[in-house]
Formats: C-alpha cells, sequence, structure tokens
C-alpha cells in the first residue's frame, strides 16, 4: 500500500490539526504500545504518535519495526512526531488517486 507523493500530501493536510495519540516513552516500544497503536489505527485511520530522544538510525530502525507490526505507513516525520496512516476496513479518509 505504498502511499503516492499527492496522497501523502492529502494525509499531511488532514494531520496537521491532530495532537498525537500514543508516546512511546524511555520504556521503548513493547506489545502494550503495539496494542495501543493497533487500536487507534483502527479507529482514527490516521494519527500522530510521538517518539522518545533517539538518534536518527534507531529512529528509522523503530519506524520500521513500528510500520511492519502495525502494517501501516509513515506519511511524516517532524523531529519526534511521526504521522501514520493505515486504512480501515471501512475507510472514512478518500484517498486522492
Amino acid at each position: 500500500m505504498p502511499l503516492t507523493g499527492k496522497q501523502k500530501n492529502q494525509l499531511r493536510g488532514l494531520a496537521h490539526k491532530l495532537k498525537p495519540i500514543v508516546a512511546i516513552g524511555s520504556g521503548g516500544y513493547s506489545e502494550s504500545i503495539k496494542a495501543e497503536l493497533d487500536s487507534a489505527l483502527a479507529h482514527h485511520e490516521l494519527l500522530k504518535l510521538k517518539l522518545p530522544a533517539l538518534v536518527k538510525a534507531d529512529r528509522d530502525q523503530l519506524l520500521t519495526t513500528i510500520c511492519s507490526e502495525t502494517n501501516s505507513e509513515v506519511v511524516q516525520v517532524i523531529g519526534h512526531i511521526v504521522v501514520l496512516y493505515r486504512p480501515a476496513t471501512d475507510p472514512t479518509i478518500k484517498l486522492a488517486k
């Protein structure tokens, strides 16, 4: 489900007003965080996630793990805030073609 540039632009616009729903603390990524992310993505489709202070390589590895385990895609990364998208079974967000 790779997103096109136009779709990412649309999702960034929708995510602008959102506040981070899930925050990963110093304890790191765990099963409870994964369950919370799955639940939030199923309900909202598009969400902001707050990451702990990590170096870029560790952050990228964490995002790869999160995306593969939750079947989501990174829309945008700004500092410690990440926007994730996963279409719901009955999507409310209609993506541009």
